[in-house]
């Protein structure tokens, strides 16, 4: 292989890496931060807020003698609290005075113990919302009367009369609104190269000529998908499918469901210029009705040929939109991992360190805007992860304060220590696999 060859796959490895470390730093940092900060709030002393593990690069100690530091390894990050054994928070380590006890995790009340260790989950939850709906402020939504706000590039072929500014009335007879209609617009104008758009422009309604309302363009590529490995940008236009000519989406979907899995030649259009790529849809196991549903995919989404205008989107608003998104994304992923353990879909459904960050570098490339949406997805699922029920991790945590508030006794010491054990075992094991899920199972 020529030194050439190399140098564009280091710099692609060196950009997903940097992307990975930025996306787990920021959403290892909230999450130590809410354990830091509720438990201060509790009363609570953290001897050291580590992001990161290994030999410390950076550290500095602050005016409540809190040491802050950055360690050589960013794979995540602990609080050590006074009088811990461990970061783990596990165990005493015999040195803080009797009169500082309730300054430690030990000695503090069982209800600043759960507020400190919930608060890591819940500032990971605070973040996704915060992310999904300061996204719908910055994009803003629909304003009605439906009207152009900008013209995404086309091939010349299929130009249009269209013009930003225009009001949609309707397209080929069909009215854009109609209260009670439960079909889209979409849905009940003809698959035509060419459709009559009845607008209203400077005061004046008349009829001009645009393309289908939904071309084969690429909204957005989905993360270690097949588009994705063939190098499908966001953007491009897919004009030709082993030399059939295509215009519309749905066109596009019917051939990918034809083909089931086989190869297929793809023209695109691409900033004027024409690029051809081949590539093979794969199986994908999509969320349907609370269930899932496999399908052939190449792993792109379409969007229309026009973006409409938009109206300012309120703090209040934001926020339920994002916990809305937040919600249901919580949900998909508790579903999913009910159907891989019944056995329902496909172990490959299950990403690990190699698929987050590849996931980390593609939605980079893709712009800030998809980065930071992914962030957000990451941090909710962080989350929920951490509030799973196991040992070692947040959730281990409360199901031993549980037991504490039930039986008023904590659990034996030595009986803690081999369920951290055993916990720690399981979490290195389900690591295990889903590296070799994403290496050579499912890659």
């Amino acid at each position: 292989m020529e030194l050439m060859q190399i140098v564009p796959m280091f710099g692609n490895l060196a950009f997903t890496i940097v992307a990975f470390i930025v996306a787990l730093s920021v959403i290892v940092a909230i999450h130590e931060y809410g354990h830091y900060i509720v438990g201060r709030w509790c009363g609570i002393h953290a001897d050291v807020f580590s992001l990161g593990f290994g030999p410390v690069i950076y550290s500095r100690v602050d005016k409540r003698g809190t040491k802050w530091q950055v360690a050589a390894l960013p794979i995540g990050g602990y609080v050590k609290f006074m009088g811990d054994a461990n970061a783990a928070s596990v165990g005493s380590d015999g040195s803080v005075d009797p009169a500082d006890a309730r300054k430690t995790m030990l000695g503090a009340p069982l209800w600043a113990r759960t507020a400190t260790v919930a608060a890591g989950p819940i500032f990971n939850f605070i973040l996704a919302i915060a992310i999904f709906g300061g996204t719908i402020m910055y994009q803003g939504r629909v304003a009605e009367p439906l009207a152009i706000g900008e013209l995404r590039p086309l091939p010349a072929a299929e130009a249009s009369a269209l013009q930003v500014g225009d009001v949609l009335l309707a397209i080929e007879g069909v009215p854009v609104t109609e209260e009670g209609r439960e079909d889209s617009v979409i849905d009940l104008v003809p698959v035509k190269e060419q459709l009559d758009y009845t607008i209203l422009r400077d005061g004046s309604e008349m009829v001009v000529q645009g393309p289908y309302i939904m071309p084969p363009i690429v909204a957005g590529v989905t993360p270690r998908s097949a588009a994705d490995d063939a190098g499908i940008k966001v953007g491009d236009v897919m004009t030709a499918i082993d030399g059939v000519p295509v215009f519309a989406f749905s066109q596009v979907q019917d051939i990918v469901r034809a083909a089931e899995g086989g190869d297929l030649a793809l023209q695109l259009w691409r900033d004027g210029t024409t690029v051809d790529v081949t590539l093979a849809p794969r199986r994908v196991d999509v969320p349907m009705d609370g269930g899932f549903e496999t399908r052939w995919l190449m792993g792109i989404s379409g969007e229309t040929f026009f973006r409409e205008q938009t109206e300012f989107v309120g703090p209040w608003d934001a926020v339920k939109i994002g916990a809305e998104r937040f919600w249901f994304l919580t949900t998909t992923s508790l579903s999913a991992l009910k159907h891989i353990i019944v056995g329902e879909i496909s172990t490959c459904n299950l990403g690990g360190p190699v698929a987050i960050a590849e996931t980390s570098g593609s939605m980079a490339s893709q712009g800030a805007q998809s980065f930071i949406w992914f962030i957000g997805a990451l941090s909710a699922a962080v989350g929920l992860i951490n509030l799973f029920p196991i040992p070692v991790l947040d959730g281990g945590h409360l199901v031993f304060y549980a037991y504490e508030a039930v039986t008023r006794r904590k659990p034996n010491d030595r009986v803690v220590q081999v369920f951290m054990f055993v916990g720690l075992a399981l979490i290195l094991s389900l690591m295990s696999f889903t590296i070799l899920n994403d290496t050579l199972l499912c890659p």
